[in-house]
């Protein structure tokens, strides 16, 4: 005896769909892992974090940090920025990201001779993060710094580079 078409019909139906809901149901979340994911509240920025992962707030921030300081906070990306103090005691509107173009070194700020200046291969950067001297093949990224009901907050500069004129290069 064979069975009739309709019958065959709701047998592949039923048989197609309890193998393909969870497939689906797998399939969904494994495809969405390499869809990249929106940060929330990026028209605000990202608020800047001190070295022990608390937000930065400009009133304490001046409290602890004279004109002429750089001092690093963790930036856009993850990466350390620094966060500069005017002389006339304010935030200044761009932070510098403190990683060599060069081969990625972490690059302190030098007191003495007012300059950036690589442990690793000797670049070194002026105040502003332009490149005076290589091997760097480029000036540290620049990252819009303003304030928010205190909070110091990061946004990725994507204007002309104005130490050169050029297009900024991170972007």
């Amino acid at each position: 005896m064979v069975p009739d078409e309709a019958k065959r019909t709701t047998m592949n139906l039923l048989l197609a769909g309890s193998v393909g809901l969870p497939v689906v149901a797998m399939a969904i979340p494994f495809f969405s892992f390499f869809v990249p994911v929106k940060a929330a509240g990026t028209g605000a920025g990202l608020v800047a974090k001190d070295a022990l992962g608390n937000d930065v707030k400009k009133s304490e921030w001046l409290a602890k940090h004279q004109p002429g300081d750089h001092s690093l906070v963790q930036g856009l990306k993850g990466d350390a920025t620094y966060l500069i103090v005017t002389s006339a005691g304010d935030v200044e509107k761009y932070g510098l990201n403190a990683v060599c173009t060069h081969l990625g070194c972490v690059v302190p700020w030098n007191a003495v001779e007012k300059k950036f200046i690589c442990p690793c291969h000797g670049s070194q950067y002026n105040a502003e993060g332009f490149k005076v001297r290589g091997p760097a093949p480029l000036s540290l990224a620049l990252a819009h710094v303003d304030v928010v009901e205190d909070l110091v907050s990061l946004t990725p500069w994507t204007e002309t580079d104005f130490r050169d004129g050029g297009k900024p290069w991170w972007s």
